[in-house]
């Protein structure tokens, strides 16, 4: 079953490794993410960050949904890593039993013009117009959205971000 549904643009690093996964025993990892299914060294490098004992699969989305689909993945305490809003929402329509949508960091990684046309919405949260866009959806979706970048923090629900336009 999911455990934690997190999106992260990071994917697999320091902190999904040593903290989330053993905050919540997670036993997989299943990264949804079409580029990095179709890039051996991307693959090969979340592989290196994942923790040993954790079984991971990079797949492109839908192979990610028919994957965790399969009654197999019932007694299983799965980490689903996506990098953006949008993979979300392709995700959740199909993956009923999502239960809350774990939001680490977003919109600090990509070139210097990208980057530019972000707004600033929390300490580590960027977002362009139709990011926001997306994220306002995942919130109208009714599935808990919550900013938490390490467990040990108090989540804080991104909806108070994103309900209006602009940033901070």
């Amino acid at each position: 079953m999911i455990t934690l549904f997190r999106i992260d643009e990071r994917l697999i690093h320091g902190q999904i490794a040593i903290k989330w996964s053993k905050h919540y025993n997670i036993n997989r990892i299943v990264v949804a993410n079409d580029q990095a299914a179709g890039n051996p060294l991307i693959q090969n490098t979340l592989r290196m960050a994942a923790p040993d004992q954790i079984k991971t699969a990079i797949l492109p989305l839908a192979k990610a949904v028919s994957l965790l689909k399969d009654p197999r993945c019932a007694d299983l305490r799965i980490l689903v890593l996506v990098d953006s809003p949008h993979d979300a929402l392709l995700l959740i329509h199909d993956l009923p039993d999502v239960k809350t949508i774990n939001v680490g960091n977003y919109g600090r990684i990509g070139k210097e013009e990208v980057l530019h046309s972000r707004q600033r919405y929390s300490r580590n949260i960027y977002c362009n117009d139709q990011e926001a866009k997306d994220f306002q959806s995942l919130i109208q979706s009714g599935i808990p959205c919550f900013y938490q970048t390490v467990p040990e923090e108090a989540p804080v629900n991104i909806a108070q971000w994103f309900n209006h336009k602009g940033g901070i």
